[in-house]
């Protein structure tokens, strides 16, 4: 049974997630605030965080900040729940390290397919073997992607964008068709999105020079060029 953790400061709102994620047939743990979420996540680190935006204290993008920041928490899943709608919100959300983004209000029924949604791209397959390009790996299995001995630290959505591009080098996606792909069928996500996920992708890559390979076609979409040159 997958467990969430819910960081929410209203109870009435705990209270109805908690009920939405139990018929749902999920485990729910509840936070008041980023510091209970933390000794939560450190006693037992959930399989996915649904964070509300305006926590007392620490805000919960500040908070999110903090987990991508911490090799512990880098890869858990993070769900953003918010009453702001504005895009430029939305794509902050996305920027400090969010999975996915989740505009109040909000029916149950959308909000736990959106978690299944996440869940299921941060799972690897145990079938797959690591993808290795110049000095570049990637192990699906471990959830891992090194570069010359050095690890590289890459959320849930980051790694499966990575793993698609090396197992499809050197062919031009749109941001559509890597919204299928990588995301899924039936997933409501803005083309947008993609835009900010590869800006994050490139950005964990650029300490070790692998964030060249990761092309942008003017008018097209977006590749990973094999004929790079680290």
């Amino acid at each position: 049974m997958k467990r969430i953790l819910v960081v929410e400061d209203e109870p009435a709102i705990r209270e109805m997630l908690g009920f939405s994620l139990t018929k749902a047939g999920f485990r729910f743990e509840e936070a008041a605030d980023a510091e209970q979420a933390l000794l939560a996540i450190a006693a037992n680190p959930p399989d996915l965080v649904l964070l509300d935006w305006m926590l007392p204290g620490m805000s919960g993008v500040d908070f999110a900040r903090r987990l991508r920041r911490d090799e512990h928490t880098a890869s858990l899943p993070i769900i953003l729940l918010t009453a702001r709608s504005e895009e430029n919100d939305r794509v902050r959300g996305l920027e400090v390290g969010a999975d996915d983004y989740v505009t109040k209000p909000f029916s149950p029924r959308e909000l736990v397919a959106r978690i299944h949604a996440v869940l299921r791209r941060s799972q690897p397959e145990a079938d797959e073997s690591p993808i290795v390009f110049e000095g570049l790996s990637l192990n699906p299995v471990e959830h891992r992607v090194e570069a010359h001995g050095h690890d590289i630290e890459l959320a849930p959505t980051e790694f499966r964008l990575l793993s698609f591009f090396m197992n499809h080098p050197d062919r031009v996606y749109s941001r559509e068709q890597l919204l299928d792909r990588v995301w899924g069928r039936g997933i409501y996500v803005e083309e947008r999105t993609v835009d900010v996920h590869i800006r994050r992708l490139r950005k964990a890559l650029a300490a070790q020079g692998y964030d060249r390979f990761i092309q942008t076609v003017r008018g097209a979409g977006y590749r990973f060029s094999s004929k790079a040159k680290v």
